[in-house]
């Protein structure tokens, strides 16, 4: 798969272009490490937007410090034909949403959790999500998905959000695919 062209395995935000994951992880950990009294949310989701002849998928990974602030980054991923098929475009999202999230691995997260862990009494939390551009509403054509995919990032261990609560997918990376 790395070297097939169709997957670009490099990071990118407003303000920084080819970031690696290790730098990406970097990123974060300074970040909560300016307030290590926070209360942080780390967010990974991917969304997809088929195009004339390519789709392209965008995977954005969040921290956000609840009422302070978020450092944020993308990761685009482009697949060469349209990709017309709902439940294969919405199980490579959560494929790559996957990808991602397995790079943190328990040495990352346990350096993540040490950063915040002497605040604990004090209020400091941390989390980790997966965001799926999912919906559980009558009207929306995802939602006979919804078990499949909440089951899928369960068992990896990361809190599953859904519409309206997968911001990172749904809006955050969903701006990127266009």
């Amino acid at each position: 798969m790395k070297n097939n062209s169709a997957y670009h395995h490099t990071f990118q935000n407003l303000q920084e272009n080819g970031l690696s994951f290790e730098q990406v992880f970097e990123r974060i950990v300074t970040f909560m490490s300016f307030n290590p009294k926070g209360n942080y949310r780390l967010m990974v989701g991917t969304d997809s937007q088929v195009h004339k002849s390519q789709t392209v998928f965008i995977t954005g990974i969040v921290i956000q410090n609840e009422g302070t602030g978020v450092w944020a980054c993308i990761r685009k991923v482009v697949v060469p034909r349209k990709m017309t098929q709902l439940h294969e475009r919405i199980s490579l999202e959560l494929s790559l949403t996957e990808e991602i999230v397995a790079m943190f691995t328990e040495e990352r997260k346990n350096k993540l959790i040490a950063i915040v862990l002497p605040y604990l009494y004090e209020g400091s939390t941390f989390t980790m999500e997966g965001h799926i551009d999912i919906g559980a509403g009558k009207r929306n054509k995802t939602r006979e998905f919804v078990k499949e995919m909440v089951t899928r990032m369960e068992s990896m261990g990361v809190e599953p959000k859904i519409k309206p609560d997968a911001f990172v997918a749904s809006s955050y990376a969903n701006r990127y695919t266009k």
